[in-house]
């Protein structure tokens, strides 16, 4: 059944456009197809390892064409929210080079000492280790001052192959589980937040909106959430049997191969 045409299409990247360094057969074209139609185009991934200017390099490099104001991630979301909810916080960020000089840049006070740390920003940090755990705990458990709050939601990010990496989930668990804290905010997808912001200036009806990514538990959640119709391909993490598992009201809207279905 073809997919009804939208005013507005919200990408995920990883999984959904490209796995890697490799673009998804036909989504390129695709997008360059829905633009050409006169439709908005906008990205948004739970993927902090890159800034948005890179993302736009990426995308540009691997056939999409893509311009900064059009790419959102949790870099973005993460300092707007603690620029304006915790002005003056000392931030501990678990996190990517990427996320750490977005921080210092915005004027972020980014601190090591346990004992003057706010926030433990908990993210897909490849270098987390115990040194770093140690540094959390004692800011969260010992010193009991800091607060625990992570930049996404995912277990893993999916690689070529089949393979993945683990996720910022990973640290965040590692975090609860020795301080028997909650990780109280997460600024990434699911947040509906996010997809309003992604679209902030572009006056459209969300239900003229498609939310269209490979995993249920955060672009179709998100989508769902906000209000949007919604298409999981099935490119990336999430199956055709778990979207029909979900109850009716959480389903994606469309179940896709990929991408490439929309035109």
């Amino acid at each position: 059944m073809p997919v009804p045409s939208s005013d507005a299409y919200v990408f995920d990247l990883d999984g959904t456009l490209y796995l890697g360094d490799d673009p998804l057969p036909g989504a390129a074209e695709t997008v360059a197809a829905l633009r050409e139609s006169g439709a908005l185009v906008r990205f948004v991934s739970n993927n902090v390892t890159r800034s948005p200017d890179q993302y736009v390099e990426k995308l540009t490099r691997l056939g999409f064409e893509a311009d900064l104001s059009e790419v959102l991630t949790p870099i973005v979301t993460t300092v707007r929210w603690l620029l304006a909810n915790a002005p003056g916080a000392v931030v501990y960020p678990s996190a990517p080079p990427p996320v750490v000089t977005a921080l210092t840049e915005a004027g972020i006070a980014v601190g090591h000492d346990p004992e003057t740390i706010d926030i433990v920003l908990a993210s897909y940090d490849r270098t987390f280790d115990y040194a770093k755990l140690q540094i959390a705990f004692d800011a969260i458990w010992f010193h009991r001052r800091a607060r625990l709050m992570s930049t996404n939601p995912d277990r893993f990010c999916p690689y070529p192959g089949g393979r993945g990496e683990p996720d910022a989930a990973a640290v965040v668990a590692a975090i609860e589980a020795s301080t028997g804290a909650t990780c109280e905010r997460t600024f990434g997808k699911p947040d509906p937040a996010v997809l309003q912001l992604a679209l902030a200036g572009a006056d459209l009806p969300l239900e003229r909106v498609l939310m269209v990514g490979d995993r249920l538990a955060t672009d179709i959640a998100m989508g769902v959430a906000a209000g949007t119709a919604t298409a999981l391909v099935l490119t990336g993490d999430s199956t055709a049997q778990e979207a029909a598992d979900l109850p009716p009201s959480e389903r994606p809207t469309h179940v896709l191969a990929s991408v490439a279905d929309l035109r």
